[in-house]
Protein backbone atom coordinates (compact mmCIF):
# COMPACT_ATOMS: atom_id res chain seq x y z
CA UNK A 1 0.00 0.00 0.00
CA UNK A 2 1.27 3.33 -0.82
CA UNK A 3 2.17 5.67 1.72
CA UNK A 4 0.26 9.15 2.40
CA UNK A 5 3.92 10.54 1.67
CA UNK A 6 3.52 9.37 -1.72
CA UNK A 7 0.44 10.08 -1.82
CA UNK A 8 1.38 13.97 -0.98
CA UNK A 9 4.34 14.07 -3.50
CA UNK A 10 1.52 12.79 -6.47
CA UNK A 11 -0.40 15.85 -5.84
CA UNK A 12 2.17 17.97 -4.93
CA UNK A 13 1.00 18.86 -1.58
CA UNK A 14 3.14 20.50 0.84
CA UNK A 15 2.52 18.94 4.93
CA UNK A 16 5.89 19.97 6.50
CA UNK A 17 5.24 22.68 8.98
CA UNK A 18 1.33 22.62 8.22
CA UNK A 19 -1.89 21.16 10.67
CA UNK A 20 -3.10 18.25 9.16
CA UNK A 21 -6.66 17.34 10.76
CA UNK A 22 -7.72 13.58 10.98
CA UNK A 23 -11.54 12.35 11.13
CA UNK A 24 -11.00 9.06 13.28
CA UNK A 25 -14.13 7.14 13.54
CA UNK A 26 -12.00 4.43 15.95
CA UNK A 27 -12.58 2.17 12.83
CA UNK A 28 -9.06 0.10 11.20
CA UNK A 29 -9.19 2.48 8.15
CA UNK A 30 -9.17 5.63 10.11
CA UNK A 31 -6.95 3.92 12.71
CA UNK A 32 -4.14 3.77 10.10
CA UNK A 33 -4.55 7.22 8.24
CA UNK A 34 -3.70 8.54 11.55
CA UNK A 35 -1.15 6.09 12.78
CA UNK A 36 0.29 6.86 8.86
CA UNK A 37 0.09 10.38 9.32
CA UNK A 38 1.87 10.54 12.71
CA UNK A 39 4.91 8.04 11.37
CA UNK A 40 5.70 10.15 8.35
CA UNK A 41 4.61 13.92 9.49
CA UNK A 42 4.51 13.78 13.24
CA UNK A 43 8.07 15.40 13.87
CA UNK A 44 7.03 17.86 11.37
CA UNK A 45 3.92 18.97 11.08
CA UNK A 46 0.86 18.99 14.07
CA UNK A 47 -1.56 16.01 13.60
CA UNK A 48 -4.83 16.40 15.42
CA UNK A 49 -7.61 13.47 15.08
CA UNK A 50 -11.18 14.70 15.10
CA UNK A 51 -13.94 11.87 16.21
CA UNK A 52 -17.76 12.64 16.67
CA UNK A 53 -20.08 10.43 18.30
CA UNK A 54 -23.17 10.42 16.59
CA UNK A 55 -25.15 9.12 19.46
CA UNK A 56 -26.52 6.47 17.17
CA UNK A 57 -25.15 3.22 19.25
CA UNK A 58 -25.63 4.70 23.03
CA UNK A 59 -22.83 3.60 25.24
CA UNK A 60 -21.25 1.64 22.19
CA UNK A 61 -20.59 5.03 20.49
CA UNK A 62 -19.26 6.76 23.42
CA UNK A 63 -16.51 3.84 23.78
CA UNK A 64 -15.39 4.19 20.41
CA UNK A 65 -14.83 7.67 21.11
CA UNK A 66 -13.13 6.56 25.05
CA UNK A 67 -10.75 4.57 22.35
CA UNK A 68 -9.76 7.06 20.05
CA UNK A 69 -8.84 9.29 23.03
CA UNK A 70 -6.69 6.69 24.97
CA UNK A 71 -4.85 5.86 21.63
CA UNK A 72 -4.41 9.67 20.87
CA UNK A 73 -2.83 10.40 24.74
CA UNK A 74 -1.20 7.38 24.47
CA UNK A 75 1.23 8.76 21.22
CA UNK A 76 1.05 12.15 22.00
CA UNK A 77 -1.35 13.10 19.23
CA UNK A 78 -3.82 16.29 20.35
CA UNK A 79 -7.72 15.06 19.92
CA UNK A 80 -10.61 16.66 19.82
CA UNK A 81 -14.04 15.09 20.13
CA UNK A 82 -17.69 16.04 19.97
CA UNK A 83 -20.96 14.21 20.85
CA UNK A 84 -24.22 15.27 18.83
CA UNK A 85 -27.57 14.25 19.10
CA UNK A 86 -27.76 13.40 15.36
CA UNK A 87 -31.20 11.94 15.35
CA UNK A 88 -32.46 14.74 16.45
CA UNK A 89 -30.79 17.44 14.12
CA UNK A 90 -32.30 14.53 11.22
CA UNK A 91 -35.72 15.19 12.87
CA UNK A 92 -35.52 19.25 13.10
CA UNK A 93 -33.92 19.12 9.29
CA UNK A 94 -36.17 16.39 7.98
CA UNK A 95 -33.34 14.53 7.21
CA UNK A 96 -32.17 10.72 6.83
CA UNK A 97 -29.84 9.84 9.45
CA UNK A 98 -27.05 9.55 7.36
CA UNK A 99 -27.31 12.67 5.62
CA UNK A 100 -27.96 14.15 9.00
CA UNK A 101 -24.55 12.47 10.48
CA UNK A 102 -22.68 13.64 7.07
CA UNK A 103 -23.99 17.54 7.60
CA UNK A 104 -23.32 17.53 11.72
CA UNK A 105 -19.55 15.72 10.82
CA UNK A 106 -18.55 18.05 8.18
CA UNK A 107 -19.49 21.15 10.28
CA UNK A 108 -17.72 19.83 13.15
CA UNK A 109 -14.36 19.72 10.68
CA UNK A 110 -15.41 22.69 9.57
CA UNK A 111 -15.28 24.31 12.69
CA UNK A 112 -11.92 22.79 13.52
CA UNK A 113 -10.53 23.92 10.48
CA UNK A 114 -10.62 27.52 11.79
CA UNK A 115 -10.16 27.08 14.90
CA UNK A 116 -6.83 25.59 14.18
CA UNK A 117 -6.31 27.58 11.13
CA UNK A 118 -5.27 23.97 9.43
CA UNK A 119 -4.30 23.47 5.97
CA UNK A 120 -5.83 19.81 5.50
CA UNK A 121 -8.67 17.56 6.51
CA UNK A 122 -7.46 13.94 5.68
CA UNK A 123 -10.19 11.50 5.57
CA UNK A 124 -9.95 7.77 5.45
CA UNK A 125 -12.16 6.70 2.39
CA UNK A 126 -10.25 4.04 0.56
CA UNK A 127 -10.80 2.27 -3.49
CA UNK A 128 -13.42 0.04 -2.28
CA UNK A 129 -15.47 2.91 -0.79
CA UNK A 130 -14.75 4.58 -4.46
CA UNK A 131 -16.36 1.89 -6.51
CA UNK A 132 -19.32 1.87 -3.84
CA UNK A 133 -19.93 4.72 -4.33
CA UNK A 134 -19.77 5.18 -8.04
CA UNK A 135 -21.49 2.06 -8.00
CA UNK A 136 -24.22 3.90 -6.35
CA UNK A 137 -24.56 6.91 -7.80
CA UNK A 138 -24.62 5.03 -11.29
CA UNK A 139 -27.92 2.95 -10.01
CA UNK A 140 -29.37 6.71 -8.90
CA UNK A 141 -28.86 8.06 -12.41
CA UNK A 142 -26.32 10.78 -11.24
CA UNK A 143 -24.48 12.44 -14.20
CA UNK A 144 -21.46 14.89 -14.80
CA UNK A 145 -19.30 15.42 -11.81
CA UNK A 146 -21.33 13.25 -9.50
CA UNK A 147 -20.76 10.13 -11.33
CA UNK A 148 -16.45 10.50 -10.68
CA UNK A 149 -17.07 9.50 -7.06
CA UNK A 150 -14.83 10.93 -4.44
CA UNK A 151 -11.83 13.23 -5.41
CA UNK A 152 -8.42 12.34 -4.09
CA UNK A 153 -8.02 16.40 -3.66
CA UNK A 154 -10.63 19.06 -3.21
CA UNK A 155 -11.02 22.67 -1.52
CA UNK A 156 -12.73 22.11 1.75
CA UNK A 157 -13.13 25.21 4.54
CA UNK A 158 -9.51 27.50 4.18
CA UNK A 159 -7.84 24.60 3.28
CA UNK A 160 -8.38 21.20 1.55
CA UNK A 161 -9.78 17.78 2.27
CA UNK A 162 -7.63 14.80 1.20
CA UNK A 163 -8.21 10.99 0.49
CA UNK A 164 -4.59 9.40 0.35
CA UNK A 165 -6.08 5.97 0.73
CA UNK A 166 -8.28 6.10 -2.66
CA UNK A 167 -5.84 3.62 -4.42
CA UNK A 168 -5.90 1.45 -1.60
CA UNK A 169 -8.37 -2.06 -0.97
CA UNK A 170 -9.54 -2.44 2.44
CA UNK A 171 -7.38 -5.49 2.94
CA UNK A 172 -4.42 -3.30 2.52
CA UNK A 173 -5.77 -1.53 5.17
CA UNK A 174 -6.11 -4.15 7.30
CA UNK A 175 -2.94 -6.02 6.47
CA UNK A 176 -1.32 -2.46 7.55
CA UNK A 177 -3.14 -2.85 10.56
CA UNK A 178 -1.74 -6.11 11.57
CA UNK A 179 2.06 -5.26 10.59
CA UNK A 180 1.68 -2.42 12.98
CA UNK A 181 -0.34 -4.01 15.89
CA UNK A 182 -2.78 -1.15 15.63
CA UNK A 183 -6.07 -1.96 17.43
CA UNK A 184 -9.40 -0.86 16.18
CA UNK A 185 -13.09 -0.24 16.82
CA UNK A 186 -15.67 -2.18 14.67
CA UNK A 187 -18.78 -0.77 14.17
CA UNK A 188 -21.91 -3.53 13.60
CA UNK A 189 -24.29 -1.35 12.18
CA UNK A 190 -21.56 -1.85 8.92
CA UNK A 191 -22.64 -5.71 8.35
CA UNK A 192 -26.70 -4.58 8.79
CA UNK A 193 -28.49 -4.86 5.22
CA UNK A 194 -30.47 -1.36 6.26
CA UNK A 195 -28.35 0.80 4.57
CA UNK A 196 -27.91 1.09 0.62
CA UNK A 197 -24.13 1.00 0.77
CA UNK A 198 -24.03 -1.78 2.72
CA UNK A 199 -25.59 -4.05 0.39
CA UNK A 200 -23.39 -2.78 -2.44
CA UNK A 201 -20.36 -3.96 -0.33
CA UNK A 202 -22.00 -7.36 0.87
CA UNK A 203 -23.23 -8.45 -2.98
CA UNK A 204 -21.62 -6.94 -5.51
CA UNK A 205 -18.09 -5.43 -4.55
CA UNK A 206 -17.26 -9.42 -3.88
CA UNK A 207 -18.07 -10.02 -7.47
CA UNK A 208 -16.48 -7.30 -8.68
CA UNK A 209 -13.40 -8.44 -6.71
CA UNK A 210 -13.88 -11.89 -8.14
CA UNK A 211 -13.26 -11.02 -11.50
CA UNK A 212 -10.93 -8.30 -10.87
CA UNK A 213 -9.01 -7.97 -8.22
CA UNK A 214 -7.95 -4.75 -8.80
CA UNK A 215 -11.29 -3.41 -9.36
CA UNK A 216 -10.51 -0.39 -7.19
CA UNK A 217 -7.48 0.61 -9.09
CA UNK A 218 -9.50 0.51 -12.38
CA UNK A 219 -12.48 2.26 -10.79
CA UNK A 220 -9.35 5.43 -9.57
CA UNK A 221 -8.42 5.67 -12.94
CA UNK A 222 -11.91 5.93 -14.23
CA UNK A 223 -13.04 8.56 -12.10
CA UNK A 224 -9.40 10.55 -12.54
CA UNK A 225 -10.92 10.28 -16.06
CA UNK A 226 -14.44 11.29 -15.77
CA UNK A 227 -13.26 14.25 -13.61
CA UNK A 228 -10.77 15.77 -16.11
CA UNK A 229 -13.30 15.75 -18.61
CA UNK A 230 -15.66 16.78 -16.22
CA UNK A 231 -14.10 19.97 -15.69
CA UNK A 232 -13.44 20.63 -19.60
CA UNK A 233 -16.73 21.17 -19.95
CA UNK A 234 -17.41 22.71 -16.90
CA UNK A 235 -15.01 25.42 -18.83
CA UNK A 236 -17.12 25.36 -22.13
CA UNK A 237 -20.31 25.39 -20.28
CA UNK A 238 -19.28 28.75 -18.07
CA UNK A 239 -18.01 30.23 -21.41
CA UNK A 240 -21.47 29.81 -23.59
CA UNK A 241 -23.90 30.19 -20.53
CA UNK A 242 -22.20 33.89 -20.31
CA UNK A 243 -24.43 34.75 -23.05
CA UNK A 244 -27.25 32.50 -22.39
CA UNK A 245 -27.97 33.91 -19.07
CA UNK A 246 -29.81 37.38 -19.61
CA UNK A 247 -30.06 38.40 -15.64
CA UNK A 248 -29.14 37.68 -12.37
CA UNK A 249 -29.11 38.05 -8.93
CA UNK A 250 -28.67 36.81 -5.56
CA UNK A 251 -32.26 34.89 -5.50
CA UNK A 252 -32.54 34.28 -9.17
CA UNK A 253 -31.25 33.73 -12.73
CA UNK A 254 -32.88 34.21 -15.77
CA UNK A 255 -32.44 32.75 -19.14
CA UNK A 256 -32.85 32.97 -23.03
CA UNK A 257 -34.62 29.17 -23.35
CA UNK A 258 -34.02 29.05 -27.44
CA UNK A 259 -30.55 29.66 -27.00
CA UNK A 260 -29.79 27.34 -23.87
CA UNK A 261 -31.78 24.82 -26.01
CA UNK A 262 -29.18 25.35 -29.31
CA UNK A 263 -26.43 24.30 -26.82
CA UNK A 264 -24.99 20.57 -27.41
CA UNK A 265 -26.72 18.37 -24.79
CA UNK A 266 -24.25 17.90 -22.83
CA UNK A 267 -24.00 21.80 -21.82
CA UNK A 268 -27.22 22.11 -21.29
CA UNK A 269 -27.33 19.51 -18.57
CA UNK A 270 -24.34 20.84 -16.87
CA UNK A 271 -25.61 25.02 -17.82
CA UNK A 272 -28.63 24.29 -16.04
CA UNK A 273 -26.56 22.47 -12.74
CA UNK A 274 -24.55 25.73 -13.20
CA UNK A 275 -27.65 27.53 -12.32
CA UNK A 276 -28.52 25.52 -9.45
CA UNK A 277 -25.14 25.25 -7.79
CA UNK A 278 -25.19 29.09 -7.92
CA UNK A 279 -28.93 29.44 -6.37
CA UNK A 280 -28.79 26.94 -3.89
CA UNK A 281 -26.26 27.04 -1.01
CA UNK A 282 -25.94 23.39 -0.95
CA UNK A 283 -27.88 21.55 -4.12
CA UNK A 284 -31.01 19.07 -2.18
CA UNK A 285 -29.94 15.46 -1.97
CA UNK A 286 -32.98 15.12 -3.45
CA UNK A 287 -32.11 16.52 -6.65
CA UNK A 288 -31.35 14.25 -9.45
CA UNK A 289 -30.49 13.98 -12.96
CA UNK A 290 -34.41 13.21 -13.24
CA UNK A 291 -34.86 16.71 -12.55
CA UNK A 292 -32.86 18.53 -15.13
CA UNK A 293 -33.98 16.16 -17.73
CA UNK A 294 -37.19 16.85 -17.28
CA UNK A 295 -36.91 20.79 -16.92
CA UNK A 296 -35.10 20.75 -20.44
CA UNK A 297 -37.71 18.30 -21.73
CA UNK A 298 -40.21 20.90 -20.18
CA UNK A 299 -38.38 24.24 -21.77
CA UNK A 300 -38.49 22.91 -25.42
CA UNK A 301 -41.86 20.74 -25.82
CA UNK A 302 -44.11 22.37 -22.57
CA UNK A 303 -46.42 25.34 -23.38
CA UNK A 304 -45.50 29.00 -24.06
CA UNK A 305 -45.47 29.63 -20.31
CA UNK A 306 -45.67 27.76 -16.91
CA UNK A 307 -44.43 27.41 -13.78
CA UNK A 308 -42.48 24.33 -12.42
CA UNK A 309 -41.22 23.35 -9.16
CA UNK A 310 -38.16 22.29 -8.09
CA UNK A 311 -36.81 21.41 -4.48
CA UNK A 312 -36.72 23.95 -1.67
CA UNK A 313 -39.07 26.17 -3.05
CA UNK A 314 -37.07 26.81 -6.29
CA UNK A 315 -39.60 27.61 -9.32
CA UNK A 316 -38.64 27.72 -12.92
CA UNK A 317 -40.95 30.43 -15.19
CA UNK A 318 -41.34 30.22 -18.41
CA UNK A 319 -42.72 32.52 -20.64
CA UNK A 320 -41.86 31.87 -24.75
CA UNK A 321 -37.86 32.50 -25.08
CA UNK A 322 -36.90 33.16 -21.42
CA UNK A 323 -37.02 30.85 -18.45
CA UNK A 324 -36.43 32.54 -14.92
CA UNK A 325 -35.57 30.24 -11.91
CA UNK A 326 -35.95 32.04 -8.93
CA UNK A 327 -36.88 31.63 -4.40
CA UNK A 328 -39.20 35.22 -5.06
CA UNK A 329 -42.54 34.03 -5.01
CA UNK A 330 -43.45 37.42 -5.84
CA UNK A 331 -42.19 36.62 -9.11
CA UNK A 332 -44.33 33.70 -10.03
CA UNK A 333 -47.68 35.61 -8.63
CA UNK A 334 -49.55 38.94 -9.89
CA UNK A 335 -48.13 41.93 -7.82
CA UNK A 336 -50.95 44.42 -8.39
CA UNK A 337 -49.74 48.23 -7.89
CA UNK A 338 -51.43 51.50 -8.59
CA UNK A 339 -49.53 55.12 -8.53
CA UNK A 340 -50.46 58.60 -9.79
CA UNK A 341 -48.99 61.55 -11.73
CA UNK A 342 -50.25 65.13 -11.26
CA UNK A 343 -48.34 66.02 -14.57
CA UNK A 344 -45.89 68.36 -12.66
CA UNK A 345 -42.97 68.56 -14.50
CA UNK A 346 -40.35 66.62 -12.76
CA UNK A 347 -42.42 64.12 -11.31
CA UNK A 348 -41.69 60.80 -11.18
CA UNK A 349 -43.15 57.22 -10.34
CA UNK A 350 -40.84 54.54 -9.33
CA UNK A 351 -42.01 51.20 -10.53
CA UNK A 352 -41.64 47.82 -8.70
CA UNK A 353 -39.79 46.33 -12.16
CA UNK A 354 -37.06 48.89 -11.71
CA UNK A 355 -38.10 51.29 -14.30
CA UNK A 356 -39.38 54.80 -13.61
CA UNK A 357 -42.03 57.05 -15.36
CA UNK A 358 -40.97 61.06 -15.56
CA UNK A 359 -42.89 64.07 -16.38
CA UNK A 360 -40.88 66.56 -18.81
CA UNK A 361 -41.87 69.31 -21.05
CA UNK A 362 -39.49 67.61 -24.00
CA UNK A 363 -38.27 64.00 -24.69
CA UNK A 364 -34.89 62.90 -23.97
CA UNK A 365 -33.12 62.11 -27.28
CA UNK A 366 -31.40 59.10 -25.80
CA UNK A 367 -34.77 57.55 -25.47
CA UNK A 368 -34.70 55.53 -29.03
CA UNK A 369 -37.74 53.49 -28.21
CA UNK A 370 -40.71 55.77 -29.83
CA UNK A 371 -43.42 53.89 -27.16
CA UNK A 372 -41.34 55.07 -24.80
CA UNK A 373 -42.39 58.58 -24.61
CA UNK A 374 -45.92 59.60 -24.29
CA UNK A 375 -46.74 63.35 -25.82
CA UNK A 376 -49.77 64.95 -24.10
CA UNK A 377 -51.81 67.80 -22.70
CA UNK A 378 -54.46 68.59 -20.15
CA UNK A 379 -56.95 69.01 -23.17
CA UNK A 380 -56.32 65.66 -24.27
CA UNK A 381 -56.21 63.52 -21.65
CA UNK A 382 -58.00 63.98 -17.92
CA UNK A 383 -55.11 63.95 -15.03
CA UNK A 384 -54.49 63.29 -12.69
CA UNK A 385 -53.08 60.02 -14.35
CA UNK A 386 -52.74 56.67 -12.66
CA UNK A 387 -50.18 53.54 -13.60
CA UNK A 388 -51.51 50.76 -12.82
CA UNK A 389 -51.24 46.63 -13.16
CA UNK A 390 -53.41 44.99 -16.08
CA UNK A 391 -56.89 44.23 -15.03
CA UNK A 392 -59.36 41.45 -16.70
CA UNK A 393 -61.02 43.10 -19.80
CA UNK A 394 -58.40 45.85 -20.25
CA UNK A 395 -59.16 47.40 -24.08
CA UNK A 396 -57.02 50.31 -25.82
CA UNK A 397 -57.72 52.33 -28.63
CA UNK A 398 -54.62 52.10 -30.60
CA UNK A 399 -53.33 54.88 -32.99
CA UNK A 400 -54.16 54.27 -36.78
CA UNK A 401 -56.76 51.47 -35.73
CA UNK A 402 -60.47 51.40 -35.68
CA UNK A 403 -61.94 50.54 -32.69
CA UNK A 404 -60.25 48.92 -29.84
CA UNK A 405 -57.78 45.86 -28.81
CA UNK A 406 -56.88 44.06 -26.00
CA UNK A 407 -54.14 44.60 -23.60
CA UNK A 408 -54.06 40.70 -23.12
CA UNK A 409 -53.08 40.44 -27.30
CA UNK A 410 -50.79 42.96 -27.41
CA UNK A 411 -49.22 41.83 -24.58
CA UNK A 412 -48.91 38.13 -26.37
CA UNK A 413 -47.79 40.23 -29.84
CA UNK A 414 -44.75 41.28 -28.10
CA UNK A 415 -44.10 37.65 -26.67
CA UNK A 416 -43.79 39.64 -22.90
CA UNK A 417 -42.86 37.10 -20.21
CA UNK A 418 -45.34 35.74 -18.55
CA UNK A 419 -44.09 37.25 -15.30
CA UNK A 420 -44.14 40.60 -16.54
CA UNK A 421 -47.40 40.59 -17.94
CA UNK A 422 -48.21 41.09 -14.23
CA UNK A 423 -45.95 43.87 -13.34
CA UNK A 424 -46.76 45.72 -16.37
CA UNK A 425 -47.15 49.35 -15.67
CA UNK A 426 -50.83 50.67 -17.93
CA UNK A 427 -51.60 54.05 -17.80
CA UNK A 428 -55.01 55.55 -17.83
CA UNK A 429 -56.39 58.71 -17.09
CA UNK A 430 -58.73 60.02 -14.57
CA UNK A 431 -61.65 58.53 -16.92
CA UNK A 432 -60.15 55.46 -16.80
CA UNK A 433 -59.13 55.56 -20.65
CA UNK A 434 -56.24 53.51 -20.79
CA UNK A 435 -54.22 55.95 -22.54
CA UNK A 436 -50.51 54.40 -22.56
CA UNK A 437 -48.80 50.85 -22.95
CA UNK A 438 -45.24 52.08 -21.63
CA UNK A 439 -42.58 50.21 -24.25
CA UNK A 440 -45.29 48.92 -25.91
CA UNK A 441 -47.79 50.84 -27.74
CA UNK A 442 -49.49 54.52 -27.72
CA UNK A 443 -53.34 55.76 -27.70
CA UNK A 444 -55.18 58.04 -29.87
CA UNK A 445 -54.12 60.61 -26.89
CA UNK A 446 -50.51 60.37 -28.36
CA UNK A 447 -50.24 63.76 -30.24
CA UNK A 448 -47.09 64.37 -31.68
CA UNK A 449 -48.17 68.72 -32.82
CA UNK A 450 -49.02 69.90 -29.51
CA UNK A 451 -47.62 73.24 -28.42
CA UNK A 452 -44.46 73.68 -26.27
CA UNK A 453 -46.99 75.38 -23.64
CA UNK A 454 -49.38 73.15 -23.40
CA UNK A 455 -47.05 69.47 -24.07
CA UNK A 456 -46.67 67.37 -21.65
CA UNK A 457 -44.44 63.93 -22.04
CA UNK A 458 -44.23 60.90 -20.04
CA UNK A 459 -41.05 58.83 -20.31
CA UNK A 460 -40.66 55.36 -19.38
CA UNK A 461 -37.03 54.49 -18.68
CA UNK A 462 -34.70 52.03 -16.67
CA UNK A 463 -34.32 53.45 -12.75
CA UNK A 464 -32.34 50.74 -11.65
CA UNK A 465 -29.39 48.45 -13.91
CA UNK A 466 -30.25 44.85 -13.49
CA UNK A 467 -27.50 42.90 -12.90
CA UNK A 468 -25.54 40.31 -15.33
CA UNK A 469 -22.13 39.30 -14.21
CA UNK A 470 -20.82 36.04 -15.05
CA UNK A 471 -21.58 32.69 -12.87
CA UNK A 472 -18.42 31.40 -11.53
Amino acid sequence: MKSVEDFFKTYHLQAEGETIIAGVSGGPDSMALLSMLNKHFGHSSVIIAAHVDHQFRGPESEEDMKFVQSYCEAEHILCETVQIDVSAYAKKNKLNKQAAARDCRYQFFEDLMTKHQAKFLALAHHGDDQVETMLMRLAKGTLGAGLAGMQPVREFASGWLIRPFLYAAKDEILEYCRQEGLSYRTDESNAKDDYTRNRFRKTVLPFLKHESPDVHKMFQKVSEALTEDEQYLQSLTKERMNKVITSKSDTSVEVNSSQLLALPIPLQRRGVQLILNYLYENVPSSFSARHIQQFLEWAENGSASGVLDFPKGLKVVKSYQTCLFTFEQWQCEKVPFELQLQGAKGETAVLPNGFMIEVADQADPHIKNGNAVFMTSRNKVQFPLTIRTRKIGDRIKLKGMNGSKKVKDIFIDHKLPLRDRDEWPIVTDASGEIIWLPGLKKSIFDDLVISNSDRIVLQYRQHEKCRGQALT
